[in-house]
């Protein structure tokens, strides 16, 4: 029987992967990206890879086919293009306070995302923010050398609209309060609804405190989590270091689940437009095309954001009905509603080494399945077609998932990709038994 390949390793610019269709590198630009550096980066891709350009769930970019020739070339463009990127324990930084300025060619280009909720006004002279805490983290972990589990991540968040609560997490802050006075909740494990919050800390002690809480995960050897821990041995295994630093307070309240795909307005009146990948993967030249557009479209800068999508920072009010067009007739995902976002696929199989059905093929063949079920209420991922147990697309339940086995297709109900299979379809029938499937698991789903 074919093993599934493990889980735990992050394939970054230094380290890539190998996989079905050669080796994968993922990279988190720590910043927007200037248009026309991000043209130059599709146009790598397909050079030195195989041109599939793919959005994570976490909003990380991956970049698939490259060679041990290829790989070190690519990382070489990437640092030419001037591209900041994260390597290590993931600082995964919230999407709408973006100080930096953008170096766009010889002209500096204004911050385009700066504020709170879907504001994306710039502003200069601020206190100590979710960006000014993300960048001391990452300089902070870098230099501690800590020997931590690959899958180990920090999200910090501010209050605003486009929030990470869907992205899970290790340790994660969320900024609270006035502008002017901010602190940050501190949570541990699970996602902004299933953390095990500790308390509230000012800015200036968030470094501290996130290395205190680091080096006692740490120490429960290379592959713990913080979720882990907390359920083996309760929140009191951080006490001990966490109480140094952090001030007991109430957990931040809940608040409206943030979707990246549609119009975003800012306080200058330009607007973000969220568009998402279909099943999180595009070939680099139609990246590329988009953001040609967009450029005339006067967009300021790009971003890979959660969910698989990529906002378009900065577009004038009179230019997004044709920019969003533009999108839509290249495959884009525009509408929040569309089906395709109601699906979570791998790569599979012949992509994927792990690959035991066609994940993404088998995606688009239910799209007009899920159509049916356009405009309820119902969010988030309703199947999950995954190639192998491991679930890489998506880790947790959903109403149908679907999983490669040595049998055949598997088919587990309001469950996970690890969990055992209610029924198999043999391949040579899959097409028609999965349609008739989805369409009954999905009405029981639907209530």
């Amino acid at each position: 029987m074919r093993e599934p390949r493990r889980r735990g390793i992050c394939p970054g610019l230094s380290a890539p992967m190998p996989t079905g269709d050669g080796l994968l590198v993922r990279l988190m630009p720590t910043e927007p990206v200037p248009p026309d550096a991000f043209i130059r980066l599709c146009e790598a891709a397909r050079r030195h890879g195989n041109g599939t350009m793919e959005i994570s769930a976490r909003g990380s970019l991956q970049v698939r086919g490259l060679t041990p020739c290829t790989a070190p070339l690519f990382a070489s463009a990437v640092a030419e293009l001037g591209i900041v990127t994260h390597e290590g324990v993931p600082v995964i930084i919230g999407l709408t306070p973006m100080s930096a300025k953008l170096n766009c060619g010889s002209a500096a280009i204004p911050p385009c995302a700066k504020g709170k909720g879907e504001e994306f006004a710039a502003s200069q002279d601020i206190p100590a923010n979710a960006v000014d805490v993300a960048a001391e983290l990452r300089s902070v972990i870098a230099n501690a050398r800590l020997e931590l589990s690959p899958k180990v991540s920090i999200v910090v968040d501010d209050d605003g609209a486009l929030h990470f609560d869907a992205v899970s997490a290790d340790i994660r802050l969320r900024e609270v309060g006035p502008v002017q006075q901010p602190r940050f909740c501190v949570g541990l494990g699970g996602d902004g609804a299933s953390a095990t919050w500790l308390g509230s800390i000012a800015p200036r002690d968030a470094a501290g405190a996130v290395l205190a809480l680091l080096t006692v995960i740490a120490a429960h050897g290379p592959t713990a989590r913080a979720a882990d821990i907390v359920e083996s041995k309760g929140v009191e295994a951080f006490h001990s270091i966490s109480g140094a630093w952090i001030v007991r307070s109430p957990a931040p309240p809940p608040r409206i689940p943030a979707e990246m795909v549609g119009l975003h307005q800012g306080r200058d009146g330009t607007f973000a437009i969220g568009i998402g990948l279909a099943f999180g993967h595009v070939h680099a030249d139609v990246l590329a095309e988009i953001v040609h557009i967009a450029i005339i479209d006067g967009v300021q800068a790009v971003r890979p954001a959660p969910d698989r999508a990529l906002l378009l920072l900065g577009v004038a009010a009179s230019r997004v009905a044709d920019l969003t067009a533009s999108a839509e007739r290249l495959g884009f995902v525009v509408r929040a509603d569309d089906p395709k976002r109601r699906i979570a696929a791998c790569p599979g199989a012949p992509a994927c080494a792990s690959g035991l059905i066609p994940a993404r093929a088998l995606a688009a063949s239910l799209t007009s399945v899920l159509d049916h079920f356009r405009g309820t209420r119902r969010n988030g991922v309703l199947v999950h077609i995954s190639c192998c147990p491991k679930g890489c697309a998506h880790p947790s339940s959903a109403a149908l998932t679907l999983v490669g086995t040595e049998r055949g297709c598997g088919i587990v109900r309001n469950g996970a990709s690890r969990a055992t299979p209610d029924d198999y379809v043999d391949l040579a029938n899959l097409a028609a038994e999965i349609s008739r499937i989805s369409v009954e698991a999905l009405e029981v789903a639907y209530g």
